[in-house]
């Protein structure tokens, strides 16, 4: 503040420019209701494949069968795998979230089924793995379609016998814990290409549930924006209202990455905005031309 002090008068009524905008943007998102916002477990939607995916979770939510969650990156699979969790038997006990894509190949089976001391370089003290972790709880595989073939085989085997066998070591550990999968590829594809296993397919598959991509969900977009940026503003990011041609510019565009790509979008429409309000010139030129 003491170097805003002592700018030039330009600089600070700039500044206060800024400082008022992204008050205005804030106090115009935080006044948005969201509680009247249609939807459960967690997720907002009003069209029928959210409502159809809510009454599968209804029925399922108390089981602990084995669930594979399909549908392409951004759709909400993980926000699936937290609700049949929280709103499930094992809710006391942890949910461990393993991401098989974000992990070198050559680690996965260590993260996921730990190892010993001294069964590599580096490995000075015993590790449990996630698998472990998840005992009593749930074990949630993301971008399982991307698992290596070799690591596929004690996958399976877990799921069989419900034993883990940490890398380098001799005795195999008893683990209790539901496994839910989720992935964006075609794993049925994979298996008639050799690249999944059908045995292991057909483990996690128990019970399947598809995400609906954004563009077949008619009526949500607005929904979703506004409970984006609501939530935006909480967290202190930038945020504001939809004109009427912002929102018919969001409702017309395709968003190929789904809700992931809605809010990096909303995030930096808000950074744009004047005034709390966001038009349909403040989005992307792909989204506001749509």
């Amino acid at each position: 503040m003491d170097r805003l002090d002592r700018s030039d008068p330009a600089t600070r009524l700039q500044a206060a420019r800024m400082l008022r905008a992204w008050t205005d943007s804030h106090l115009a998102a935080a006044a948005l209701p969201v509680d009247d916002l249609p939807g459960r477990y967690g997720m907002i939607g009003a069209a029928p494949p959210m409502q159809a995916v809510f009454a599968v979770l209804d029925r399922i939510v108390r089981s602990e069968a084995p669930v594979l969650i399909l549908g392409e990156s951004g759709t909400g699979k993980e926000l699936v795998a937290r609700a049949l969790h929280e709103h499930g038997p094992r809710r006391k006990k942890s949910l461990v979230a393993v991401n098989c894509a974000a992990i070198p190949a050559s680690l996965l089976e260590s993260e996921l089924f730990g190892h010993v001391k001294g069964a590599f370089t580096g490995a000075h003290r015993d590790r449990k793995g996630y698998a472990e972790a998840a005992d009593g709880g749930t074990l949630f595989l993301d971008e399982i379609g991307e698992m290596p073939a070799e690591l596929q085989a004690k996958l399976l085997r877990f799921l069989q016998d419900g034993e883990v066998r940490p890398v380098g070591g001799n005795l195999a550990r008893h683990v209790n814990a539901r496994v839910i999968a989720a992935t964006n590829r075609d794993l049925q594809q994979r298996t008639r290409e050799h690249l999944f296993r059908e045995d292991l397919y057909y483990r996690l598959a128990v019970i399947t549930i598809q995400m609906p991509p954004l563009r077949e969900r008619p009526g949500d977009v607005p929904l979703l924006a506004r409970f984006i940026l609501a939530k935006h503003a909480r967290e202190g990011l930038p945020s504001g209202q939809l004109d009427p041609g912002a929102v018919a510019a969001l409702e017309a565009y395709a968003w190929p990455g789904n809700i992931r790509e809605l809010q990096n979008e909303l995030t930096r429409a808000a950074a744009f905005s004047r005034n709390g309000v966001i038009r349909r010139e403040d989005l992307s030129p792909a989204i506001a031309g749509a």
